[in-house]
């Protein structure tokens, strides 16, 4: 079969970077345009990034010679790309308008940015909770005058570790009602060259702008509904997050603890069953980048630990561990997902199979 050809907004940054690894003998995509600021454009990929390549394995052959092209010039991806993963970084409103543009030259659009996170038409997936949020899609084309082209975001990274054993529970029946958790996130979440080493090395820094209202707002889209061609939120759960940035690469940990309503889990090792039997769309569908096993549960009191329990299941997985009674609400647990994998690139990837496998491209 024809793979589709993809583009990479961003290409010379952090999470455009990944995009270019993790596609690397991708059986359905293949990197054919890559685009960054005017700085970059007009050289080699290689040499747009020599000396600044940040990933732990080397840069693919197949990326090595193409032009970069300027990502503001969307005319110039027109006949290379049917779709484009953007990972841009520049003003917000800027975003909103470029991504805009790409759709309405008829390239859907996979993106990293917040920018349309809250636009009301404009599905915020994780393939594995919401995935039928995508039959927005027909509604924004016409609330936009697009034909081919449509935008897909996915939210912030500090939601992947904790939001998902979450949703396990409430498919299973239960009634989750307050949530209060405390994340512990990677310097990489904060790209190149992020937070000073004399800042971050030593030291926890319990604060990282605008993070704390992204993780405790963006799941109520998420698992809200479309009403009239537009999202609604839930009103079905509180949440209060406090976030820190912590001296550790990859790998953003969260403490948790959920209060239930009437309906509530009667025993631990229901709930950790719960979890161990998770499976939902992406591996039904056997989608390349999805894990086997959405929610890995650990029963080591230490676990999990961002080194050894990042990686898990090609670092797509949500790792689990420490469930416990609180002493306030009903339970506690420990959850960590690999920020720069699924929480970037890896779930951008994960949304474009899903939409992949349902007619949209």
């Amino acid at each position: 079969m024809r793979k589709l050809r993809v583009g990479v907004l961003g290409a010379t940054g952090m999470v455009g970077q990944n995009y270019v690894r993790l596609l690397e003998n991708h059986p359905w995509f293949e990197v054919s345009f890559v685009a960054a600021s005017e700085k970059s454009a007009g050289k080699r990929y290689a040499d747009a990034v020599a000396g600044r390549w940040h990933m732990a394995t080397g840069m693919p052959e197949s990326a090595r010679d193409l032009m970069v092209e300027d990502a503001a010039k969307v005319d110039m991806a027109e006949g290379q790309c049917d779709l484009v993963f953007s990972a841009v970084e520049i003003d917000k409103h800027a975003v909103q308008a470029l991504e805009c543009d790409y759709a309405a030259h008829g390239m859907p659009v996979f993106s990293n940015s917040s920018a349309h996170r809250w636009t009301e038409d404009v599905p915020m997936l994780i393939p594995e909770i919401n995935p039928e949020h995508l039959g927005i899609i027909p509604a924004q084309r016409r609330n936009h005058g697009w034909k081919r082209g449509f935008i897909v975001v996915k939210p912030n990274c500090s939601l992947q570790s904790y939001l998902t054993p979450v949703y396990a529970l409430i498919k299973a029946g239960y009634d989750v009602r307050r949530i209060i958790l405390a994340t512990m996130q990677a310097v990489s979440g904060a790209g190149y060259p992020g937070v000073a080493s004399l800042d971050i090395v030593d030291n926890i820094i319990p604060y990282i702008g605008g993070e704390e209202e992204k993780t405790e707002k963006e799941p109520l889209k998420i698992l809200g509904s479309i009403d009239g061609g537009r999202f609604v939120n839930s009103e079905s759960i509180r949440i209060s997050a406090h976030c820190n940035r912590v001296p550790v690469v990859d790998g953003h940990t969260a403490c948790v603890s959920l209060e239930f309503g009437q309906k509530k889990p009667a025993t631990h090792d229901e709930i950790i069953g719960i979890w161990k039997a998770f499976r939902a769309l992406p591996q039904e569908l056997g989608l390349p980048s999805a894990p086997v096993q959405p929610i890995i549960y650990t029963p080591e009191h230490n676990r999990p630990q961002p080194r050894k329990d990042r990686d898990s299941d090609k670092g797509m997985a949500v790792t689990v561990g420490r469930l416990r009674t609180c002493p306030v609400f009903d339970i506690r647990y420990v959850g960590l997902s690999h920020n720069t994998v699924r929480g970037a690139a890896g779930g951008g990837i994960l949304n474009a199979e899903l939409a992949y496998r349902e007619k949209l491209l």
